[in-house]
């Protein structure tokens, strides 16, 4: 049996959208997720994986100030955090700004539109692990 995710690990949900953070954040709470840290942009992002608590990044590419595949390349650039799990949302599935994450070491990543099922499918990936039956 696989490994169970703790619903408790901290999740850092960035994007410049305020609405695309309710969005994730809502989807991540509906399916037991407690906590849940959000940023507006890679500057504000870096503080909260710096702190060494972030267990899961879930990062929009297209931001202003620093965008996500910045914010993946310091990730990834530094020893403490280079196996940070990491998942790219993206409104542009171009085969060139994928390539580009895959590229810096992106965990794996999501194209918006998405719905809660397909989020939960990559985090399950992404982690190796599975959501906590419901009792």
């Amino acid at each position: 049996m696989a490994a169970e995710i703790d619903l408790n690990m901290r999740i850092l949900v960035v994007d410049d959208s305020a609405t695309m953070r309710r969005i994730v954040v809502s989807a991540l709470r509906e399916c037991g997720f407690k906590n849940i840290v959000t940023a507006d942009d890679g500057k504000t992002a870096w503080p909260h994986i710096e702190a060494g608590s972030i267990e899961l990044v879930l990062s929009d590419q297209k931001m202003p100030g620093m965008d996500g595949l910045e914010l993946l390349q310091m990730v990834r650039e530094n020893e403490k955090f280079k196996e940070l799990p990491f998942i790219m949302i993206t409104a542009e599935a171009y085969k060139e700004n994928v390539m580009e994450a895959v590229k810096l070491g992106v965990s794996n990543y999501i194209v918006k539109p998405f719905n809660t099922n397909q989020l939960i499918a990559k985090i399950v990936k992404v982690l190796g692990a599975s959501l906590p039956a419901e009792s």
